[in-house]
């Protein structure tokens, strides 16, 4: 794949992705490409299946009120602070998502089942919750290698389409830095495609320093990679630092009804009014 494959503008990031793919996204404080998510929502994406890894936030409750989400499968949607998530609340209240409860092991068992390429993982801390009795999915079963009594579930393999999340640094080559943030690079394993906004596309490779490659996934991985600088605004990134408080207490405010919430979609969605 040429340069000119793998750099490309933010619209074209996301053309791959197509009605009912299933996409892997970050929690709120893991690198969330934001600038991706509005790029979705003007394209007219319907019936995703969101992979909160392991919990999402103002991501999933911005495509899930634009009408993008059939199936969210996640340990929590949460706008931590600001308040119970107003358009994720009205379309479960209403009947207009498809819930896959989880915990966040859970979720991590799943993805890592399918890095490794493997139809479960086994997983304990879970036995003796209730949920359980509504994943019929997850097997309880016997440790093989104990003759005594001894439960274990069997978790399947998440197989994701897409990963989406925003990051630092790539490099022209295609690689990513994602630093410490090793969830972000599950993701990408366990995922079909890898899709990436950054902050920067820095000229060299990144695993030429070598107080980075241990940071970095390899172009091996990654499909896609779009320029966006502050490509997480308004959530906080953990490389540059918090959020848009103001943002989103005004997010809050709007989305509180479904004709502050289509305002709030023209105003910083389709004609894109984002501080530089």
């Amino acid at each position: 794949m040429s340069l000119s494959d793998t750099i490309v503008a933010i619209d074209e990031l996301v053309i791959a992705i197509k009605d009912g793919a299933k996409m892997a996204i970050p929690a709120d404080y893991a690198g969330v490409s934001m600038a991706a998510t509005r790029a979705l929502i003007r394209k007219g994406v319907k019936d995703l299946h969101i992979v909160g890894a392991p919990t999402t936030g103002l991501q999933a409750e911005l495509l899930i009120g634009a009408g993008c989400v059939r199936t969210l499968e996640s340990s929590a949607l949460t706008l931590g602070e600001y308040g119970p998530a107003p358009r994720f609340t009205k379309s479960v209240r209403e009947g207009e998502l498809i819930l896959v409860d989880a915990t966040c092991p859970a979720i991590h068992a799943g993805l890592q089942a399918s890095q490794k390429g493997i139809p479960f993982m086994p997983l304990r801390g879970i036995i003796g919750s209730h949920i359980l009795d509504h994943h019929p999915d997850w097997i309880t079963l016997q440790n093989p290698f104990n003759e005594s009594e001894d439960p274990i579930v069997a978790i399947p393999a998440i197989n994701p389409d897409f990963a989406l999340f925003h990051a630092p640094y790539a490099d022209k080559e295609g690689n990513v830095w994602v630093g410490r943030k090793r969830e972000l690079i599950n993701m990408s394993h366990a995922s079909k495609s890898t899709l990436v906004t950054v902050d920067e596309v820095i000229d060299g490779s990144l695993f030429d320093d070598e107080k980075m490659a241990a940071g970095v996934l390899p172009a091996l991985y990654v499909d896609k990679i779009s320029e966006a600088v502050g490509g997480s605004w308004p959530l906080p990134f953990w490389f540059t630092g918090g959020g848009d408080d103001e943002h989103l207490k005004t997010y809050m405010q709007m989305a509180g009804s479904d004709e502050g919430f289509a305002e709030y979609l023209q105003r910083y969605v389709y004609n894109e009014s984002i501080p530089a």
